[in-house]
């Protein structure tokens, strides 16, 4: 596969969470901040007319495309990712210490390309309210798992089986390694595949978290209340502020409640259950 190098320089603070979302949505498996810019890859036949149009909302904002070398996909992302808080989690990269209190649950995670360092805050969302839904011995599933850093979590705070799902090739076995380094090998399998077609093949499971686009999402409330067991419930991210109300209609017209909220810049994450 062929890449393109990503970079968007100069977008104020209103645009940079819609320019990032667009990113992401076209294909980006992580999106770096780089000082003022915003730097992600590619595949060369992405489509980028999403996000041109979120670069054409900010004037100050300039988008550079450029082919990518192969050693460019092939290093980890650069020392600048830092340590990241989110609730009782502290996720770190492997070249880190991590500034701990007792109490804390560290996750280590080599950025590399796969989505969720703990930098992005629909990551930190997830992250924050997973203690009051995950509990000892659930079985849950992680959909579009990334760097596996949820799934990760989810093993930490008592999980006894976890389904990584990811169906970026790229990023398996990124996950993989980040699972090994954590210790929960035991309880986090990475699968590589779609998530609407895996999910039925775990389920029941008690919980869901799915840090998607929020048309994704939609798409696949019916596959997740499904795979859910009586009490499940699931912790929707990915979505944006200004989605919140029509994401809030799909759920009540999939027959959802919504139970906790988690608001973080322009991001909205949710834990909702079947009625």
């Amino acid at each position: 596969m062929s890449w393109l190098a990503i970079r968007v320089a100069g977008a104020n603070e209103t645009t940079r969470n819609a320019i990032a979302a667009a990113l992401i949505e076209a294909g980006a498996a992580c999106v770096q901040e780089e000082r003022e810019a915003l730097v992600t890859y590619l595949p060369d036949d992405a489509a980028l007319d999403g996000v041109r149009n979120a670069v054409a909302e900010d004037d100050a904002a300039i988008l550079e495309v450029r082919e990518a070398a192969a050693t460019e996909i092939d290093r980890p992302w650069p020392s600048t990712v830092g340590a990241s808080r989110a609730g009782r989690f502290v996720v770190v990269p492997p070249w880190l210490d991590a500034p701990g209190n007792d109490g804390d649950l560290v996750i280590v995670i080599d950025p590399a390309m796969a989505f969720g360092t703990g930098e992005h805050p629909t990551t930190r969302g997830v992250l924050r309210l997973m203690p009051q839904v995950v509990t000892p011995g659930d079985r849950v599933a992680d959909l579009g798992a990334g760097s596996a850093v949820l799934s990760i979590g989810a093993a930490m705070l008592g999980a006894s089986r976890v389904a990584a799902i990811e169906m970026d090739a790229d990023a398996i076995g990124n996950a993989e390694e980040n699972v090994r380094v954590n210790g929960v090998s035991d309880r986090v399998v990475v699968i590589e595949g779609d998530a609407e077609t895996l999910l039925p093949h775990v389920a029941p499971v008690r919980v869901v978290v799915a840090n998607i686009i929020s048309s994704v999402l939609i798409s696949l409330l019916p596959e997740v209340r499904s795979a859910l067991t009586p009490d499940g419930a699931a912790i929707f991210s990915g979505i944006l502020r200004e989605e919140r109300e029509a994401f809030m209609s799909a759920l009540a017209a999939a027959g959802w409640r919504v139970e906790r909220e988690d608001i973080e810049d322009a991001w909205w994450t949710v834990v909702a259950r079947p009625s």
